[in-house]
């Protein structure tokens, strides 16, 4: 239903006497994205989708992200997924729900693809 983006730089400061702080451009900072929508069982997607980005949250590593129109937009985490049931049936399946999940952007050099060895760990 909604994909909203927030990229920021970072720009280090040195105070100086009688001027403003000195800026250095140091890079770029977080980029985040946060899809929300709407699941109905049975007209619309199905709940299962949400378990299994909570899953994918769970493994800890950075996913590939590509829109619906095919461009590529990095290696990204699962921050969070929130979701909200509503409209319940008489045996408690919900009916509508509804969905926003949080995304951090890493490095490419970072990502790990799922079926790649885990990096070895320092003892």
């Amino acid at each position: 239903q909604e994909r909203q983006r927030r990229t920021s730089w970072r720009h280090g400061k040195t105070s100086r006497v009688g001027a403003r702080a000195a800026s250095q451009f140091q890079g770029p900072d977080e980029d985040t994205i946060t899809v929300s929508g709407l699941i109905a069982p049975g007209a619309i997607g199905k709940l299962q989708a949400l378990q299994d980005l909570r899953d994918m949250g769970d493994e800890g590593l950075a996913w590939p992200l590509v829109t619906g129109y095919g461009e590529n937009l990095g290696a990204w985490k699962i921050d969070s997924v929130d979701e909200t049931q509503t409209i319940f049936m008489d045996d408690g399946r919900p009916r509508k729900a509804d969905f926003t999940v949080t995304l951090h952007r890493i490095d490419d050099a970072d990502a790990r693809h799922p079926s790649s060895p885990a990096p070895a760990r320092a003892s």
